[in-house]
């Protein structure tokens, strides 16, 4: 004897129809993190979407679980054209590879190191081009703990070049007054303290002196954050 089909309910026949679409029309899938950024990879994501590829890059490095990358292969990748991410300003300490301590490949970001991690003429028109011309979607300005511009700039070193170098940083100095003990390099939380308020005043600078950046950011198209990077312990502290 045959069996006759029951009439499907209101609310199963919507959940079939809701399917069908979704399989027609799947959700963009996250770009894995070990993928070379591609022209189309970079246009599709926002700025915290790159924030907390840094932010998950940085908990593989500390974790040890870095990804392993064929180097080889993302030179090929990447010897026509590149499309980074994000670009990092940070201080040329040997510790604080922006590459490394966020677990990027080749092509994935704009990285401007000098000593201080500032900015001054050339490392403003660098980050415009990274922003502006190249299509990076971030900006971090990376401090570090134990940073021995940051130090010197502290003490009031005089020494050839790196006396202007250093002037730079003298501001984030002057800015600091609430923190007890002398205000040298013999005080950690001084000099802690002066680093965190000279990427602050970092951030601050790139928008003032950068009509281009600071209508991009304001727009929403490019972000802009600050971080402290410890040489201790590999961890990534952010600042908003």
């Amino acid at each position: 004897m045959g069996t006759s089909a029951r009439p499907l309910s209101l609310a199963t026949a919507l959940f079939a129809v809701l399917a069908a679409v979704e399989c027609a029309h799947p959700a963009p899938a996250t770009p894995p993190e070990n993928s070379t950024p591609t022209a189309q990879m970079q246009a599709s994501m926002r700025p915290e979407d790159v924030l907390q590829r840094l932010r998950d890059g940085n908990a593989r490095f500390v974790s040890g679980l870095s990804i392993e990358r064929d180097y080889r292969a993302q030179v090929k990748e990447t010897s026509t054209s590149q499309h980074p991410l994000a670009s990092v300003l940070a201080c040329i300490d040997s510790r604080s590879a922006p590459e490394i301590i966020f677990d990027q490949g080749l092509g994935e970001l704009f990285s401007a190191r000098i000593a201080g991690n500032f900015v001054d003429d050339n490392i403003l028109g660098s980050l415009e081009f990274a922003s502006k011309l190249a299509g990076s979607k971030l900006i971090v300005v990376l401090g570090h703990t134990e940073c021995g511009a940051i130090k010197g700039a502290c003490d009031d070193v005089k020494l050839g070049n790196l006396t202007t170098t250093l002037s730079h940083l003298r501001p984030a100095v002057d800015a600091v007054t609430n923190v007890p003990g002398p205000r040298s390099s013999k005080n950690p939380d001084f000099v802690r303290a002066v680093t965190e308020m000279n990427v602050k005043l970092t951030m601050e600078a790139i928008r003032k002196r950068s009509p281009i950046l600071d209508g991009m950011i304001a727009r929403g198209e490019v972000g802009l954050v600050g971080a402290m990077y410890d040489v201790a312990t590999g961890v990534v502290t952010w600042m908003q």
